[in-house]
């Protein structure tokens, strides 16, 4: 219920909001550093040839479950005096649904074909937008990707789902004049960013990470 005061009207948080607005204050309080690295997209806009269907979403969870298998120390959750290392690749999108954000996961696809991750994206994604998602659709998940290029944002920093060490922000795909070969030529670009728990990762870790992502967009299945 809502009170009328004078300056406005205050609504308590209530469900999701207020366990998302718990869960930043741990975030905040979390030693994080960011690393960006800057990704040619051509390969991953091909990704309806490869598996109709499939979104460059898909391709970017693809990649970064395998980043995660690559790079296991990045795939855990921080506690105060531990972390707990996962065998399994459950990545979490974030999504902008009528109850507020939330974020279902993607279990066990660190050797997933991007056909299976595309129809499992798309039930999880549209069961959170008809706030129909089940409690396994939501706990379980060893990292996050929040992608806004879709809504035009070339750049951001997000915030850590705790437990979890790291969160990979991606931005808007556009075109960037880049030299290759002594030739100049226009190449669509996206920026991605990690943020890290500096308790667990430090930046060398974080930024094979972001190469191993950076090859499996570009160079898909290589």
């Amino acid at each position: 219920m809502s009170t009328v005061v004078e300056e406005g009207r205050v609504e308590p948080l209530t469900g999701l909001r207020r366990t998302a607005a718990r869960r930043m204050v741990q975030a905040w309080a979390a030693p994080v550093f960011h690393v960006t690295v800057e990704i040619d997209m051509t390969a991953a806009l091909r990704t309806r040839e490869r598996a109709p269907g499939a979104t460059v979403t898909d391709a970017i969870l693809r990649a970064s479950a395998r980043a995660l298998v690559a790079v296991p120390e990045v795939n855990v959750h921080v506690g105060e005096d531990s972390v707990i290392r996962f065998d399994r690749a459950n990545v979490g999108v974030a999504v902008d649904s009528p109850k507020g954000l939330v974020v279902p996961v993607v279990h066990d696809i660190g050797a997933a074909e991007l056909s299976d991750i595309a129809r499992a994206r798309a039930d999880v994604v549209s069961r959170a937008r008809e706030g129909a998602l089940t409690r396994d659709d939501i706990t379980g998940g060893t990292f996050t990707v929040s992608n806004l290029g879709m809504m035009g944002v070339t750049r951001f920093d997000a915030i850590l789902n705790v437990p979890q060490a790291a969160i990979l922000a991606v931005g808007a795909t556009v075109p960037r004049y880049v030299h290759r070969e002594d030739a100049g030529l226009w190449v669509p670009t996206a920026e991605f960013t990690l943020t890290a728990d500096h308790r667990a990762l430090d930046g060398a870790t974080a930024a094979r990470f972001l190469g191993v992502l950076r090859a499996e967009l570009e160079s898909p299945g290589t």
